[in-house]
């Protein structure tokens, strides 16, 4: 029996597979994670009904797995409260650093070849898309 907070083993054998520069898409309810990812991307329904699983507790548990080097979050308007982001900021890694795209340039990043990896999640919150960079291992 695996002994750590991450036990999915979907999840721990995709995670197993990303190297330096992968990159790991955790997808609120609202992102359509067979158009908006590579074909060859792994992806994992967490998504088990409207606000479980949160992005959030994902976040949390995948962190106890790997590095971070960079995250991404998908451009917002400036009127929008995006309390997401501000959890985000608490679980990631104080010196992991946060890059905004609008949303076509947010798409196609995670359509890029280094994405191996699609959490879809049953977050509800807008805009809580969050594409992490793999870091290597210190």
């Amino acid at each position: 029996m695996i002994k750590s907070e991450l036990i999915h083993p979907e999840l721990l054998c995709s995670l197993a597979k990303c190297g330096h520069k992968t990159q790991v898409l955790i997808a609120d309810s609202n992102y359509s994670v067979i158009t908006n990812a590579p074909r060859q991307a792994t992806v994992i329904y967490l998504n088990l009904t409207p606000g479980v699983i949160p992005a959030t507790l994902i976040l949390e548990k995948i962190l106890t797995s790997i590095n971070v080097e960079k995250a991404v979050l998908m451009a917002y308007p400036s009127d929008f409260i995006n309390t997401i982001e501000s959890e985000y900021r608490q679980i990631l890694p104080e010196n992991c650093p946060i890059e905004y795209l609008p949303r076509q340039d947010f798409y196609n990043q995670v359509k890029s070849d280094q994405t191996l990896l699609v959490i879809a999640s049953g977050e509800q919150r807008r805009f809580g898309n969050l594409l992490l960079t793999i870091a290597p291992v210190l």
